[in-house]
């Protein structure tokens, strides 16, 4: 099993920004593809964005142009940048991540959620 621990969750108010963080640990042979999901109160998870091995990104149309990914490969973590932060991006992060183990079965992991709460 793959370990992920997030990191950077903070009360922030409108327009400010916070920098959430992501280490995965464990029997990683390969990490194919990072994510950070979201989850408000009453609402299904929704993702938020995603980082391929290649650096191939995707994001949801409400934070395109605020928020960025990135990914350091070498250590196995995954960082989002929020700028501009708005009271409807308040939920809880979560960080996932995909790939294959040592022994090349297939993981898809999740991290245990950091709050992210924007208000003034």
């Amino acid at each position: 099993q793959v370990r992920l621990v997030e990191s950077g969750g903070a009360l922030v108010q409108p327009g400010g920004s916070l920098r959430l963080s992501c280490a995965a640990s464990g029997r990683i042979f390969r990490i194919v593809r990072m994510g950070w999901y979201r989850q408000a109160p009453e609402k299904q998870r929704e993702l938020v964005a995603s980082i391929t091995s290649r650096g191939s990104t995707n994001f949801t149309d409400s934070v395109k142009g605020r928020f960025t990914i990135s990914r350091d490969n070498s250590s196995n973590t995954v960082y989002l940048q929020m700028n501009g932060l708005k009271p409807e991006d308040t939920a809880v992060y979560y960080c996932n991540a995909r790939g294959y183990d040592i022994m090349f079965a297939l993981f898809d992991d999740w991290g245990q959620g950091t709050q992210v709460t924007v208000s003034s």
